[in-house]
């Protein structure tokens, strides 16, 4: 037997709440954050994180194309990146543990736990694929800024749109911070040395942990950048306001001088 596995982020967040009253299907197991369904009968799975990533299991294409459609009724900010990535579950009953691979994990057995902690695992790895996209650019703006200090010794931008700038890294930070529980473990693989094993085999497998500290860092960087532009305009303020002060203290002793 093998499952695919096909994770899609399709939006910078989903309105669970809202999805889990209207979508007609019993749900598994969720939360606020997250809802995961067991067709068992059709044989499929869907898990749906409020992070903007959907991960189907056994669906065809029409299938899930039509389930994409009413997704994007939930969408806040749709997301246009082509992110998606593809898995595989097989079973090899000759297997005494879960053996992990690049493009498939092989089982003895298969239930809706490991399907969902698989499931969970890929979803994590096309939500960080975004969030590196995301401060991948940042990261590009702000080189184009320190090249302009490099060659003028001045940054050739208004203060609004610095400010924007900052705005705009700002947000992508707040997203992550607010997304970290991402990283955390499911309460069905503590009491689990199966499921427990599955999930950190995964984790390893996807570069999960090691890609959030490093896009924890590439954040950093960008984050010294805003503090040394934010100097830079601020002190381009300061001279500007020291010449007006100068110009109207000269005005002031112009006029005095002519009345006098």
């Amino acid at each position: 037997m093998e499952i695919r596995i096909e994770a899609v982020q399709i939006a910078e967040s989903f309105n669970i709440k809202k999805f889990r009253g209207d979508f007609r299907a019993e749900v598994d197991s969720g939360s606020a954050s997250e809802v995961f369904y067991a067709m068992e009968a059709a044989g499929r799975y869907l898990y749906v994180f409020d992070y903007g990533v959907v991960v189907f299991a056994n669906y065809d294409a029409l299938a899930k194309s039509e389930l994409l459609g009413f997704l994007k009724n939930y969408a806040t900010t749709l997301v246009d990146l082509d992110l998606f990535e593809e898995y595989r579950i097989k079973t090899d009953e000759k297997l005494q543990k879960v053996s992990v691979k690049n493009s498939f994990v092989a089982v003895p057995q298969i239930d809706s736990a490991i399907i969902r902690i698989v499931m969970l695992n890929i979803g994590q790895s096309v939500a960080l694929e975004y969030y590196e996209k995301l401060t991948d650019e940042l990261i590009t703006s702000s080189k184009h800024f320190i090249l302009q200090l490099e060659q003028y010794g001045k940054i050739n931008i208004s203060k609004t749109n610095l400010l924007k700038y900052i705005g705009r890294v700002l947000n992508v930070k707040n997203s992550i911070v607010d997304n970290l529980y991402i990283l955390d473990d499911p309460n069905l693989v503590w009491d689990n040395e199966e499921l427990n094993l599955l999930n950190r085999q995964l984790k390893s497998n996807f570069d999960i942990n090691t890609r959030f500290k490093d896009l924890d860092y590439r954040l950093q960087i960008v984050e010294n950048n805003l503090t040394l532009f934010t100097d830079v305009l601020n002190v381009r303020e300061s001279s500007r306001l020291e010449w007006i002060i100068i110009i109207l203290i000269a005005i002031e002793i112009v006029l005095a001088t002519f009345f006098h």
